[in-house]
Protein backbone atom coordinates (compact mmCIF):
# COMPACT_ATOMS: atom_id res chain seq x y z
CA UNK A 1 0.00 0.00 0.00
CA UNK A 2 1.60 3.25 -0.61
CA UNK A 3 2.60 6.10 1.50
CA UNK A 4 -0.20 9.30 2.16
CA UNK A 5 2.11 12.43 3.44
CA UNK A 6 1.44 12.83 7.13
CA UNK A 7 0.36 16.14 7.86
CA UNK A 8 0.60 18.02 10.85
CA UNK A 9 -2.41 17.25 12.18
CA UNK A 10 -1.57 13.22 11.70
CA UNK A 11 1.73 14.14 13.47
CA UNK A 12 -0.72 15.47 16.33
CA UNK A 13 -2.82 12.50 16.45
CA UNK A 14 0.26 10.45 16.31
CA UNK A 15 1.76 12.12 19.39
CA UNK A 16 -1.44 11.59 21.50
CA UNK A 17 -1.83 8.11 20.37
CA UNK A 18 1.70 7.51 21.69
CA UNK A 19 1.86 9.85 24.12
CA UNK A 20 5.13 10.98 22.93
CA UNK A 21 6.65 13.17 19.12
CA UNK A 22 7.21 11.11 16.16
CA UNK A 23 10.50 10.73 15.28
CA UNK A 24 11.44 9.71 11.86
CA UNK A 25 8.32 9.84 10.02
CA UNK A 26 8.22 9.21 6.39
CA UNK A 27 4.49 8.46 5.95
CA UNK A 28 1.09 6.81 6.82
CA UNK A 29 0.63 3.45 5.87
CA UNK A 30 -2.50 3.02 7.14
CA UNK A 31 -5.44 4.93 8.40
CA UNK A 32 -8.55 4.21 10.55
CA UNK A 33 -11.96 4.54 8.96
CA UNK A 34 -12.74 7.72 10.11
CA UNK A 35 -9.08 8.79 8.30
CA UNK A 36 -6.91 9.07 11.67
CA UNK A 37 -3.32 7.41 11.45
CA UNK A 38 -3.51 3.73 12.18
CA UNK A 39 0.22 2.67 10.93
CA UNK A 40 3.13 5.15 10.13
CA UNK A 41 5.94 4.38 8.31
CA UNK A 42 9.44 5.36 10.00
CA UNK A 43 12.98 5.85 8.75
CA UNK A 44 15.45 2.92 9.06
CA UNK A 45 17.37 5.35 10.77
CA UNK A 46 15.97 8.02 12.89
CA UNK A 47 17.05 11.61 13.15
CA UNK A 48 19.38 11.22 15.73
CA UNK A 49 20.90 8.39 14.29
CA UNK A 50 20.08 5.19 15.47
CA UNK A 51 19.03 2.40 13.52
CA UNK A 52 15.36 1.43 13.62
CA UNK A 53 14.18 -1.44 11.74
CA UNK A 54 10.19 -1.13 13.06
CA UNK A 55 9.52 0.13 9.54
CA UNK A 56 6.21 -0.24 10.10
CA UNK A 57 4.99 0.61 13.86
CA UNK A 58 1.13 0.68 15.12
CA UNK A 59 0.04 3.58 16.72
CA UNK A 60 -3.98 3.46 17.29
CA UNK A 61 -4.75 2.96 20.69
CA UNK A 62 -7.10 0.40 19.69
CA UNK A 63 -5.44 -1.47 17.53
CA UNK A 64 -2.19 -1.29 20.27
CA UNK A 65 -4.62 -2.50 22.70
CA UNK A 66 -6.06 -5.54 20.60
CA UNK A 67 -2.55 -6.82 19.96
CA UNK A 68 -1.39 -6.13 23.68
CA UNK A 69 -4.26 -8.16 24.99
CA UNK A 70 -3.50 -10.89 22.69
CA UNK A 71 0.17 -10.86 23.44
CA UNK A 72 -1.06 -11.68 27.37
CA UNK A 73 -2.71 -14.90 26.38
CA UNK A 74 -0.99 -17.90 24.54
CA UNK A 75 -1.73 -16.65 21.20
CA UNK A 76 2.14 -16.14 20.24
CA UNK A 77 3.17 -19.45 21.18
CA UNK A 78 0.05 -20.94 19.22
CA UNK A 79 0.89 -18.80 16.11
CA UNK A 80 4.65 -19.96 16.92
CA UNK A 81 3.63 -23.24 16.48
CA UNK A 82 1.90 -23.37 13.38
CA UNK A 83 4.53 -21.29 11.69
CA UNK A 84 6.75 -24.56 12.64
CA UNK A 85 3.88 -26.68 11.75
CA UNK A 86 2.61 -25.50 8.47
CA UNK A 87 4.56 -25.18 5.43
CA UNK A 88 2.71 -22.95 3.75
CA UNK A 89 2.34 -20.89 6.39
CA UNK A 90 6.47 -21.16 7.12
CA UNK A 91 6.52 -19.81 3.28
CA UNK A 92 4.23 -16.75 3.22
CA UNK A 93 5.83 -15.43 6.55
CA UNK A 94 9.28 -15.88 4.61
CA UNK A 95 8.07 -13.95 1.54
CA UNK A 96 6.41 -11.49 4.58
CA UNK A 97 9.56 -10.84 5.73
CA UNK A 98 11.40 -10.48 2.23
CA UNK A 99 8.46 -7.76 1.31
CA UNK A 100 8.96 -5.90 4.53
CA UNK A 101 13.05 -5.52 4.18
CA UNK A 102 11.79 -4.08 0.12
CA UNK A 103 9.26 -1.61 1.68
CA UNK A 104 11.97 -0.04 3.75
CA UNK A 105 14.92 -0.47 1.94
CA UNK A 106 13.30 2.76 -0.24
CA UNK A 107 14.10 4.84 2.33
CA UNK A 108 17.94 4.28 2.93
CA UNK A 109 20.31 1.01 3.59
CA UNK A 110 21.22 0.75 7.18
CA UNK A 111 24.56 -1.54 7.61
CA UNK A 112 23.50 -2.38 11.18
CA UNK A 113 19.87 -3.71 10.50
CA UNK A 114 20.58 -5.42 7.48
CA UNK A 115 18.15 -8.65 7.15
CA UNK A 116 16.06 -7.90 10.01
CA UNK A 117 12.93 -6.96 10.05
CA UNK A 118 10.35 -6.81 12.46
CA UNK A 119 7.64 -9.35 15.05
CA UNK A 120 10.50 -11.84 14.66
CA UNK A 121 10.02 -12.57 11.02
CA UNK A 122 10.93 -14.95 8.85
CA UNK A 123 11.40 -17.94 11.85
CA UNK A 124 9.61 -16.46 14.94
CA UNK A 125 6.52 -14.48 16.51
CA UNK A 126 7.84 -11.76 18.80
CA UNK A 127 5.63 -8.89 18.48
CA UNK A 128 1.89 -8.98 17.22
CA UNK A 129 1.72 -5.04 17.07
CA UNK A 130 4.80 -5.02 14.54
CA UNK A 131 3.02 -8.01 12.53
CA UNK A 132 -0.23 -6.45 12.65
CA UNK A 133 0.88 -3.25 11.28
CA UNK A 134 2.56 -5.21 8.51
CA UNK A 135 -0.42 -6.94 7.95
CA UNK A 136 -2.91 -3.16 8.20
CA UNK A 137 -0.34 -1.39 5.91
CA UNK A 138 0.36 -4.01 3.46
CA UNK A 139 -2.89 -5.25 3.10
CA UNK A 140 -4.62 -8.78 3.73
CA UNK A 141 -2.23 -12.12 2.17
CA UNK A 142 0.85 -10.40 2.63
CA UNK A 143 1.65 -10.89 5.77
CA UNK A 144 -0.06 -14.59 7.51
CA UNK A 145 0.54 -14.40 11.10
CA UNK A 146 -0.63 -10.52 10.93
CA UNK A 147 -3.33 -11.41 8.88
CA UNK A 148 -4.19 -13.82 12.31
CA UNK A 149 -3.44 -11.99 14.59
CA UNK A 150 -5.94 -9.08 13.60
CA UNK A 151 -8.77 -11.84 12.96
CA UNK A 152 -8.48 -12.89 16.48
CA UNK A 153 -7.74 -9.55 18.28
CA UNK A 154 -10.94 -7.41 19.54
CA UNK A 155 -10.81 -4.09 17.22
CA UNK A 156 -11.25 -4.08 13.41
CA UNK A 157 -9.84 -0.89 10.84
CA UNK A 158 -12.97 -0.45 9.31
CA UNK A 159 -14.95 0.33 12.63
CA UNK A 160 -13.37 3.71 14.10
CA UNK A 161 -13.48 3.49 17.62
CA UNK A 162 -10.76 6.85 18.30
CA UNK A 163 -11.98 9.46 20.94
CA UNK A 164 -11.92 12.38 18.37
CA UNK A 165 -12.07 10.98 14.96
CA UNK A 166 -11.78 13.28 12.07
CA UNK A 167 -13.73 14.95 10.72
CA UNK A 168 -13.89 14.57 6.57
CA UNK A 169 -14.20 18.01 4.70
Amino acid sequence: MPLTPATDADLDTMREQLGRPMRGVVGIAARCACGNPTVVATEPRLPDGTPFPTFYYLTHPGATAAMSALEATQVMRELSELLSEDEDVATAYAAAHRAYLADRAHYGDVPEIEGISAGGMPTRVKCLHALAAHSLAAGAGVNPIGDLALARGDWSPSVCTCVSPRVAG
